[in-house]
C-alpha cells in the first residue's frame, strides 16, 4: 500500500475549496442578505433548518445573528426537546414542518442548509413555509453533481456552491453565513463583532 501523502491531500482540498469559492455566485448572496435586512426592519424572525453538518452552520448563523445583528432567530435544530418529540410522535422528514408550524409567522424567512439539497425535512419544511407566504433560502451545493438538488429547484433564493464535497459544501455554508452578516454589519455601519 502506498503510503499517505498528507500534504498532498491538503493541497488538494484547498485548490477544489477555493475553485469553488472563485465559482460562488454572489447575487444571491446579496439578495439573501437584502431579505434578512426586510426581516430586521419588519421586527418578523429568520428560522434555519438542517441536518448533520449542515445543522451546524445554522445554529452557528443564529448566534452570530441575533448577537450581532439584534435579529430574531430561530434554530430548530437547536430545541432537541421538540425536535425528538416531532421525529417520535410523526416521522424525522416532519420535523421542521411541526416546529414551523408553531412559530412561523407572516414575514418570516425560512432559511435551509442540505449539503445535497434533497434532505426531506428540510424541503418539507421550505416547501410549508411557501404555502405560509414566506420567503425561502437554501444554501447547498452541487454534492455528486446534483447541481443543489430539489431545495434549490423550490426556494426562492437558491445559493448552490460549484463542488461536489460535501465538507467543501459545509466550508462554503458557513462563507456565507459571514458574507451576509459583514454584508448587513458594513451597510447599517454595526461595530463589534466574535
Amino acid at each position: 500500500m502506498a503510503e499517505f501523502d498528507a500534504r498532498a491531500f491538503a493541497e488538494s482540498y484547498l485548490v477544489d475549496l477555493q475553485t469553488a469559492l472563485s465559482k460562488l455566485d454572489l447575487t444571491p448572496i446579496h439578495l439573501f442578505a437584502d431579505a434578512v435586512e426586510e426581516v430586521m426592519d419588519s421586527g418578523a424572525t429568520i428560522h434555519f433548518i438542517g441536518n448533520g453538518g449542515s445543522a451546524g452552520t445554522p445554529s452557528h448563523s443564529a448566534g452570530d445573528w441575533s448577537k450581532e445583528l439584534t435579529v430574531p432567530t430561530l434554530c430548530h435544530v437547536d430545541n432537541i426537546s421538540g425536535l425528538t418529540a416531532w421525529a417520535n410522535d410523526t416521522d424525522y422528514d416532519n420535523v421542521f414542518v411541526g416546529a414551523l408550524k408553531t412559530f412561523l409567522r407572516k414575514g418570516d424567512i425560512v432559511v435551509g442548509y442540505s449539503g445535497s439539497g434533497n434532505s426531506a425535512n428540510v424541503i418539507n419544511g421550505l416547501k410549508y413555509a411557501k404555502e405560509q407566504g414566506c420567503k425561502t433560502i437554501g444554501v447547498g451545493g452541487n454534492y455528486k453533481g446534483g447541481k443543489g438538488g430539489k431545495m434549490a429547484q423550490i426556494v426562492d433564493v437558491p445559493i448552490v456552491a460549484e463542488t461536489e464535497s460535501m465538507e467543501r459544501i459545509e466550508d462554503i455554508q458557513l462563507v456565507v453565513n459571514h458574507i451576509v452578516k459583514e454584508t448587513i454589519k458594513a451597510r447599517r455601519g454595526i461595530e463589534g463583532g466574535c
